[in-house]
C-alpha cells in the first residue's frame, strides 16, 4: 500500500468517526439493540471504506443514509429473534453521561423505546429520523428511495400511533432522581405504603430477563395492587448487599443494581406528567443486555 493510499484510508477513518455518533444515535433509535447496532455500524463503515469518496458531496448524509437501509435490512432477522425471545423484550439499556448525545427530545428514553416496537419498520425509520433527529421529509425520500409523499403518509401514521400513546413531556431531571431513589428504597426495603403512594394506579411493570435473568411474568403486570405487591413478594426473596449506582440510562435518571462486580439489573421508571407518580417500571435483568454495564 502506498503512502497515498495510507493518507486516504487515513480519511476515510476520520471521516466516519468524526458522524459515528449520530450514527450509533439514529440506528439504536431504529433497532434497541446494541449488538445490532454496532453490527450495522460495522456493515456501514465497509461500505465507506470500498467507494470513492471525491464524488461523495456530503459525507454525513451519505453515511446516515447507508446506516438506516442496513438498519432496516436487520430488521428482519431482529424480529425472527424476537418471535422465540423468552418472556417480555426491552431495550437494551444504554449508560449515557452528561451532556447525552443518545438522547434527543426523550427520543431514546426506555418509555418511548417500548411504544416505537409497535410501529413498522418504515414508520420507525421516518419518526427517528424526522421528530428526533429533524430531518425533512424530502430528505427521508431520497434515504429510502420513498417519494416525499409516502414518506409524509408515514410520518403522520407514525406520530399520531405515538403521541396517542406516549403524549411529548419532560420530566425534571432532578425530581426523576427523587422519585427513583424513593422507589428503590420502598422496593428493596419491601414498603409497601410507601410504593402504593409511589405509584399511579394504572402503572405497568415491565420485565426482560431474556429467559438467563430474574423476571415476573411472561407479560406487563398492571395496576398500582398488582405491581406493588409483586415488587414486596420480590423483594422478600431477594438476595441481601446489591450495590445500587444512580446513572443515567437512555438520558434517564436510573438506578443500576450490582450483585459484587456483576450488573443484575437496571431500573428504568417512567414518570407520570407532574411528577410525582410512576407510570412506568422498566426492569432489565438479562445478563447479556448489562454485559456492556459496569461498577
Amino acid at each position: 500500500m502506498t503512502d497515498q493510499d495510507n493518507a486516504a484510508q487515513d480519511a476515510g477513518a476520520k471521516g466516519f468517526v468524526q458522524h459515528r455518533e449520530l450514527l450509533f444515535a439514529v440506528v439504536y433509535n431504529m433497532l434497541g439493540s446494541v449488538v445490532d447496532t454496532e453490527d450495522v455500524l460495522q456493515e456501514t463503515w465497509l461500505s465507506w471504506a470500498g467507494v470513492d469518496r471525491d464524488r461523495i458531496e456530503n459525507p454525513r448524509a451519505y453515511l446516515v443514509r447507508i446506516a438506516v437501509n442496513k438498519a432496516l435490512a436487520q430488521q428482519t432477522a431482529l424480529q425472527r429473534r424476537r418471535e422465540t425471545y423468552v418472556g417480555q423484550w426491552l431495550p437494551e439499556p444504554v449508560v449515557t453521561g452528561e451532556p447525552d448525545p443518545l438522547s434527543r427530545a426523550d427520543s431514546s428514553s426506555m418509555a418511548l423505546l417500548v411504544v416505537l416496537e409497535s410501529l413498522s419498520p418504515a414508520e420507525r425509520a421516518v419518526f427517528v429520523l424526522h421528530e428526533a433527529f429533524g430531518y425533512l421529509h424530502t430528505e427521508i425520500a431520497d434515504m429510502l428511495g420513498r417519494s416525499p409523499e409516502a414518506v409524509r403518509q408515514l410520518a403522520h401514521r407514525a406520530r399520531e400511533h405515538v403521541h396517542a400513546r406516549r403524549p411529548r413531556y419532560r420530566v425534571d431531571a432532578r425530581l426523576q432522581q427523587q422519585v427513583t431513589e424513593r422507589f428503590v428504597a420502598a422496593a428493596l426495603g419491601g414498603d409497601l405504603e410507601a410504593l402504593l403512594d409511589l405509584l399511579a394506579p394504572d402503572v405497568k411493570l415491565w420485565t426482560d430477563g431474556g429467559g438467563k435473568g430474574p423476571a415476573t411474568s411472561p407479560h406487563p403486570v398492571c395496576g398500582r395492587d398488582a405491581v406493588a405487591a409483586l415488587l414486596v413478594s420480590v423483594a422478600a426473596g431477594a438476595a441481601e448487599g446489591f450495590a445500587i449506582r444512580y446513572r443515567r440510562v437512555n438520558g434517564d435518571p436510573s438506578a443500576l443494581l450490582f450483585a459484587g462486580d456483576a450488573p443484575f439489573a437496571v431500573l428504568v421508571l417512567d414518570i407520570a406528567p407532574g411528577g410525582r407518580e410512576v407510570q412506568g417500571v422498566y426492569s432489565v435483568t438479562n445478563p447479556d443486555k448489562l454485559a456492556r454495564i459496569a461498577l
